[in-house]
């Protein structure tokens, strides 16, 4: 490893495997209860509906069965820390993906098959190192289970906010979504001149500039980790974040709003 490199965080295979498993049985759970009036509101991501998002949170673990039933590629082009930026350009492409394959069922009869199906696709593919042929790009499927944990971390709170729910959110999920969005930031601006904090989650240094080797650093923000996803991810703009107290930053170059979201 190059001097300077910062070694890639790893994650326990088994524990993100469990947590996206069981944030997906919560989400379910949760969508079966839904009432109409619920169902027809806004979802507040572009023209979606509840109704809309509940499908694609189907989808998400559908597809992932999906790209397990196909055949392995030979090398990952893109790691978990890479895939937000990668996404983007797909975003479209996904969302119409997702309205073709899961339309014309009712909610509760897509969850339940795309239950049934992943459960059955994760058993017969126990080793974290296959590569799945995706669009945004090739990926272990360690990785990839990574990249589950943000989107089902991310499109729980964005149901419970537009329907009014209390949907509980998996400890181990919600920090490994925390600590690849922590790390994607590290990633878009390395450096050593801020110390961003998440506790009790991750801690990264960013932004080019005088690094920080002791004591107490210069440049320093904080926030909590729910506050972090929907920064990273532009549910909440920097200066909405910090004029409600959900950020602290201290220090000339404790500015993040140039570099947020990281996906969207």
């Amino acid at each position: 490893m190059p001097p300077g490199k910062k070694k890639p965080r790893t994650y326990d295979p088994a524990k993100i495997r469990a947590a996206v498993t069981a944030q997906f049985g919560h989400v379910a759970d949760a969508v079966r209860e839904l009432t109409p009036e619920q169902l027809a509101r806004p979802s507040g991501l572009g023209d979606w509906s509840v109704a809309d998002l509940a499908a694609h949170i189907a989808w998400i673990a559908d597809s992932l069965a999906g790209g397990l039933a196909r055949p392995p590629a030979v090398v990952a082009e893109i790691t978990a820390v890479e895939w937000p930026f990668a996404t983007a350009s797909l975003a479209g492409k996904i969302s119409e993906a997702a309205r073709e394959a899961v339309s014309g069922a009712p909610l509760p009869e897509l969850f339940d098959r795309a239950a049934a199906r992943l459960a059955e696709a994760l058993a017969a593919n126990p080793r974290g190192s296959r590569v799945l042929s995706l669009w945004v790009g090739d990926m272990t499927l360690a990785d990839f289970m990574v990249t589950r944990t943000v989107e089902l971390v991310v499109h729980t709170d964005d149901l419970n906010r537009a329907a009014g729910l209390d949907i509980p959110v998996e400890r181990q999920a919600l920090a490994a979504c925390t600590r690849l969005l922590a790390d994607a930031l590290a990633l878009k601006a390395p450096g050593g001149a801020v110390e961003v904090r998440i506790p009790p989650f991750a801690v990264v240094q960013c932004v080019e500039g005088p690094r920080h080797t002791r004591g107490t650093p210069p440049n320093v923000v904080e926030t909590d980790p729910l506050t972090w996803m929907r920064l990273a991810t532009g549910r909440t703009a920097w200066a909405e974040a910090l004029a409600a107290a959900r950020v602290s930053a201290s220090g000339e170059r404790a500015d993040l709003a140039a570099l947020l979201p990281l996906m969207s």
